[in-house]
């Protein structure tokens, strides 16, 4: 059975734009789109509340599911959509749906340029906990905002992509992580712009600013083993033209501030636990909560 673009449908805005984007997605890959919408049950007095009757909560359950899919259908003929019904805790379940899923789709809130996204502690839990990639999307995310404008300045959904976004760390590269950036280019016919952020050894915390030709050194030194990690996947994937940047400073603000210029940004999530759970990592936090574009998050060992 082949995997499918797996979509957390909960009506709202962001859930829908979400799932437009898997939409769009799906027909990249050639896979289904399944849409998932968990109902949580409700017990006790809550329950007899008026605003959670049976006709309400069948609405919920079928009708917006089954309303969201056949709107997908007309307006991406060619790609099968599937709906799904678990009940449990919304996290819990679209964790067990990522499972046998190419890769899992969230709608975020979007609080504008500035702001960026509002991400929920439902969508944080399953990015922390998820095996498979996710995808973060804004509300308001459109098609057009995924390529570049037309010779004319006016945005255009038939226009070149615009490059995908990859922030990578040199010291760790990843395979999954680097394979999917470079997969996602490839589907797009997109550049890869790689982002690399590094900082001044900790030898240099109580010491005096290193002079410039220490830090051009220390900078080349980055920058090869950026194209080091890179240089398998320039080979299997020639025809993605692949721009490096590696640069002194925070990653996680330049991939930021990179976004407003990318369809896709993907960043990394090390697999690891401690006494208080599973973390998602400084860097795909803050990207996740500000980047302008929509964010693949990959676990990876």
């Amino acid at each position: 059975m082949s995997r499918t673009i797996t979509v957390g449908l909960d009506g709202s805005p962001e859930s829908r734009a979400a799932a437009e984007w898997a939409a769009r997605e799906a027909k990249l890959r050639a896979l289904p789109v399944k849409l998932v919408q968990v109902w949580e049950p409700v017990t006790g007095l809550v329950a007899q509340a008026p605003l959670l009757g049976a006709e309400t909560q069948q609405y919920w359950a079928e009708q917006v599911p089954r309303e969201t899919a056949e709107g997908l259908r007309l307006r991406h003929p060619g790609v099968e959509v599937i709906t799904e019904h678990p009940t449990g805790a919304p996290a819990d379940a679209l964790v067990r749906a990522a499972r046998d899923a190419e890769l899992l789709v969230l709608g975020s809130r979007g609080l504008g340029s500035i702001g960026g996204f509002m991400v929920g502690s439902v969508a944080l839990s399953v990015v922390a906990h998820a095996k498979r990639p996710v995808v973060l999307v804004r509300a308001g995310e459109h098609a057009v905002d995924e390529h570049e404008n037309d010779p004319a300045g006016v945005p255009s959904a038939v226009t070149p992509f615009r490059p995908v976004l990859l922030g990578l760390d040199a010291g760790a590269p990843d395979a999954a992580l680097v394979e999917f950036a470079f997969d996602a280019a490839a589907r797009r016919s997109a550049p890869l712009r790689v982002v690399h952020g590094w900082n001044l050894p900790s030898s240099y915390a109580y010491a005096m600013a290193p002079d410039a030709q220490v830090i051009s050194m220390l900078a080349q030194s980055q920058a090869d083993a950026v194209h080091e990690a890179l240089g398998p996947w320039r080979q299997k994937y020639p025809d993605v033209e692949v721009v490096v940047q590696s640069r002194l400073g925070s990653p996680s603000l330049f991939l930021i501030d990179a976004s407003r210029e990318a369809s896709l940004v993907v960043v990394g999530r090390r697999v690891r636990r401690s006494l208080t759970g599973a973390h998602i990592g400084s860097v795909a936090h803050a990207v996740l909560h500000h980047a302008s574009a929509p964010v693949a998050v990959v676990a990876h060992d």
